[in-house]
C-alpha cells in the first residue's frame, strides 16, 4: 500500500523538490556576501569577545531570513529557551503581550506563567498576558484582534506552525497581513513570531513580510539535521540584542558566547536544510496519503499547501498512538531496540509518547513522532532526512496497526478500508 502511495504522490514530491534551488540559492548567496571561508569555522575560547565565526553566521543568517540582524548561539538549549530569551528580553514589567494564535505550543505555558509557581515565569515580573482563540476552521479571529488593538499593547505572539492542535499553520503572507494590520493599529507594538518548523518551507520568511521578531531551534529546520543543539533569534536588531542580553547579560548581550569549534557544523546544516526541507516536506506527504487512504483525518492533506513541517494523523486512541511510535522508533537508526511508553516530559502538561530514535537527540529535523496523551489522541510526525527512511517507517507502523487489530490493510486493487472501531 505504502509504494502505491509512493507513485500516485510522485508529482507532488517532484513539486516539492523543485523549491530547494531557491532557497539554496539564497543561502549560497549569504555565503558569498559575507566571504565564508574556512578561517571562520573556528572559535574563540573563554569569552568570545570578537569570535570572527561567530559574528560571520550571524549575518549569514539574517540574509537567509531577511532580517537586520540575528543572533546564533549554541548557548540556546532548545527553541523553548530562545523564544523564552526574546519575550524576557523585550518586554518589562506592566508590558501586555497578546497571542493571537490561541494557546501557545505547552513548553510556553510555563514561561507565561499559565502553569507552575515562583519560577520565574513573565506573570511573576508582572507582565500580562492574554490570548485570542481562533476561529472554528483554525484561522486567526480578525474582528477580534481590531478589537483587542484598541487598547496599548507591547507584544503580539503568533505561532506559525500548529503545534499541538489541529488546525491550519499560518503562511507567511498571511503573517504579512497580520503585522501590516497590526503595525498601522500600533506602530510600536512587536510582532513576534514564533517560526520553529516553519523556516525554509516557504519562499520568504517572516521578517521579510514585516514581523519585527522571530526565534527558533537549531535542531528542526535550520540545522539541516547536521547542527548539534542551538537555536536562533532574528528581526529588528535592538530588539535582536535584548534578547541576547536576557542570554547573557545587559552589557554583553550578542558580544559574548563562543561557538565551541562548531561552527563548520552550523554552516554547513545551513546549506543541507534546503534539501533536508524538501525531504521532510515530501515525507509528510506520504504520511498523510497512507493514513487517508485507510481513512484517518490527516491535516494537512496530501499535496495541500504546507507553511511547516508538521503531520497530525487523528489515531483516536491511546493504544494506536504509542503501537505507531513503537513502529517508528524500531525503523530509526539509533537507539531501534528502545520501546517509547507514555511518560511525562519537561515542559508540558500531559504524557508524551515519542519516537525519536534520531543522531542529534530531540533532533526533529530526522524522522520523529510524538504526541501528548489526550483526546482526541492525535499523532505529530515531523522530518524525515530522505523519503525512503520515512517509507520503510510506514510500513513497519502500519504492519503494527494491522497485527492489533486497529486498521484492516487493503489488499492490491481492493477499496480501502475504514479505521476499525475505537482506532
Amino acid at each position: 500500500m505504502v509504494d502505491q502511495v509512493v507513485a500516485d504522490q510522485d508529482a507532488i514530491a517532484r513539486q516539492r523538490t523543485v523549491g530547494v534551488e531557491p532557497r539554496l540559492q539564497r543561502v549560497l548567496n549569504a555565503f558569498a556576501a559575507e566571504r565564508l571561508g574556512t578561517q571562520h569555522f573556528a572559535s574563540l575560547t573563554g569569552y568570545g569577545h570578537g569570535d570572527q565565526g561567530r559574528e560571520l553566521v550571524d549575518r549569514v543568517f539574517a540574509r537567509v531570513l531577511g532580517a537586520e540582524a540575528a543572533a546564533v548561539r549554541l548557548q540556546f538549549v532548545s527553541g523553548t529557551h530562545a523564544i523564552a530569551a526574546a519575550l524576557f528580553g523585550v518586554l518589562r514589567p506592566g508590558d501586555h503581550l497578546l497571542s493571537i494564535t490561541g494557546r501557545p505550543y505547552d513548553t510556553l505555558e510555563e514561561v507565561i506563567g499559565l502553569r507552575g509557581q515562583q519560577q520565574g515565569s513573565l506573570a511573576d515580573f508582572g507582565i500580562r498576558y492574554s490570548e485570542l482563540p481562533l476561529t472554528a476552521s483554525g484561522a486567526v479571529d480578525q474582528s477580534a484582534l481590531e478589537a483587542a488593538l484598541e487598547a496599548p499593547l507591547r507584544m503580539v505572539l503568533i505561532q506559525r506552525s500548529c503545534g499541538y492542535s489541529w488546525r491550519p499553520s499560518l503562511t507567511v503572507a498571511e503573517i504579512g497581513r497580520l503585522c501590516e494590520l497590526i503595525h498601522e493599529r500600533q506602530p510600536e507594538c512587536v510582532c513576534f513570531v514564533d517560526n520553529c518548523y516553519g523556516e525554509l518551507v516557504e519562499e520568504m520568511e517572516p521578517p521579510h513580510v514585516g514581523a519585527d521578531l522571530i526565534a527558533g531551534s537549531l535542531i528542526k529546520n535550520l540545522g539541516g539535521t547536521i547542527a548539534p543543539t542551538g537555536g536562533y533569534v532574528a528581526g529588528r536588531a535592538e530588539l535582536v540584542e535584548q534578547a541576547c542580553c536576557r542570554l547573557t547579560a545587559p552589557g554583553i548581550g550578542s558580544e559574548g558566547g563562543i561557538g565551541f569549534d562548531l561552527q563548520r557544523l552550523v554552516l554547513q546544516g545551513l546549506f543541507l536544510a534546503p534539501q533536508m526541507v524538501a525531504e521532510a516536506l515530501i515525507g509528510a506527504d506520504l504520511v498523510a496519503g497512507v493514513f487517508e487512504r485507510l481513512g484517518f483525518a490527516v491535516n494537512p492533506r496530501p499535496g495541500h499547501y504546507r507553511s511547516d513541517l508538521i503531520q497530525a494523523v487523528r489515531l483516536g486512541s491511546s493504544e494506536s498512538l504509542t503501537l505507531v511510535c513503537r513502529a517508528l522508533q524500531a525503523c530509526s537508526p539509533v537507539g531501534a531496540y528502545l520501546d517509547p511508553v507514555p511518560a511525562a516530559m519537561p515542559g508540558y502538561d500531559s504524557e508524551l509518547v515519542m519516537a525519536g530514535g534520531t543522531f542529534i537527540d530531540g533532533s526533529t529535523s530526522e524522522l520523529s513522532a510524538d504526541a501528548p496523551l489526550r483526546e482526541p489522541f492525535n499523532l505529530y510526525v515531523q522530518g524525515g532526512t530522505h523519503r525512503s527512511h520515512v517509507q520503510l517507517a510506514l510500513t513497519e507502523a502500519l504492519a503494527a496497526l494491522d497485527a492489533a487489530g486497529r486498521i484492516d490493510l487493503p489488499q492490491t486493487g481492493t477499496t480501502p478500508q475504514q479505521p476499525a472501531d475505537g482506532v
